[in-house]
């Protein structure tokens, strides 16, 4: 066999493992998002996203278009015309999606492009993209099949499937707000503790208006609450968040770690007895407290900063 001959097949196979390389990459960060989409969701919105709804449809848009180049790279669909230049353009916009995230939360925390199934920081998210970038560009150079006759086809079916999915598995709900509720709560152990090592919130809870989130340092559920309102509280200082967190103080630096929730005001609330008279029986509990009565319950689903801003021009 012709040494050039040789040379060119070795050449076509290892660009031909690349862009299957290539194309797993594209459509395991998308499916692992949708296995871990508030998360993602979330970290759209701490990127600088003031509307829960806005980034809720932004992320599902860039897990459609993460699955869709992912099957184009896979079935080899217009890679030249379309596909690399849509992967580059895609890898750019999310790298400096990954540098504003690291500018909010720093170098901490999971950025969430492969969801929970392989975390990494946004440093190392950013490392991952150009390593992408230039896997893509050494494609653009030299790997350019003759497309398959059937190709609009398929890139019509494959375009369509991959952004539908993910409206399919989370679709928009126009009934995500909290729960009217008109329940009065006793906050008085908050500033007349049984326990003598619990301190006083500084603001006067029980008077006004007031969002306050009742959770646990080793709830993972609470965790996430933690994380969102704390995106809501950085972004909104003026909406009146509060947090009484329950559990043995060594907990509190790796609940911080995952939530990034420390400068949220809040209260290390000791004694389980008196903190569920307050929060129920299941945490979290996030409350909508006007003058001592519970006027909303909300679920981290159900946190969006315009609806806190409505409920609080209510009288």
């Amino acid at each position: 066999m012709n040494t050039n001959v040789f040379s060119l097949r070795i050449k076509n196979v290892f660009l031909f493992v690349l862009v299957i390389v290539l194309s797993a990459i594209f459509l395991f960060s998308g499916i692992s998002k949708l296995f871990d989409f508030e998360r993602f969701e979330w970290n759209i919105m701490d990127a600088g996203i003031s509307s829960m709804t806005f980034s809720g449809i932004l992320a599902r848009l860039f897990i459609g278009l993460e699955l869709m180049l992912g099957l184009f790279l896979l079935l080899h669909l217009f890679l030249k015309t379309f596909t690399y230049k849509a992967v580059f353009i895609i890898l750019s916009f999310f790298i400096v999606y990954l540098i504003a995230l690291m500018i909010r939360q720093g170098n901490t925390g999971n950025c969430g492009c492969f969801g929970d199934m392989y975390q990494m920081s946004p440093g190392m998210g950013i490392a991952k993209n150009v390593m992408m970038m230039m896997m893509t560009a050494i494609l653009f150079k030299g790997y350019n099949p003759k497309p398959l006759k059937q190709a609009p086809v398929l890139a019509g079916v494959a375009g369509m499937i991959s952004i539908v999915i993910p409206f399919v598995f989370f679709p928009l709900s126009q009934d995500a707000v909290p729960e009217i509720s008109n329940e009065a709560i006793n906050l008085e152990p908050l500033y007349q503790s049984k326990n003598p090592e619990n301190t006083k919130p500084v603001q006067d809870l029980r008077k006004g208006k007031h969002i306050v989130a009742f959770m646990s340092l080793t709830c993972p559920h609470c965790k996430k609450a933690a994380f969102v309102l704390q995106i809501i509280h950085r972004q909104n200082p003026d909406i009146p968040i509060f947090f009484v967190l329950n559990g043995n103080p060594d907990f509190l630096s790796d609940f911080y770690k995952e939530s990034h929730a420390d400068s949220v005001p809040h209260v290390l609330f000791r004694g389980s007895d008196e903190f569920a008279s307050m929060a129920g029986n299941a945490v979290p509990a996030i409350y909508f407290i006007h003058n001592s009565v519970i006027e909303r319950k909300a679920n981290y689903f159900q946190l969006d900063p315009q609806y806190m801003r409505q409920w609080l021009r209510e009288p």
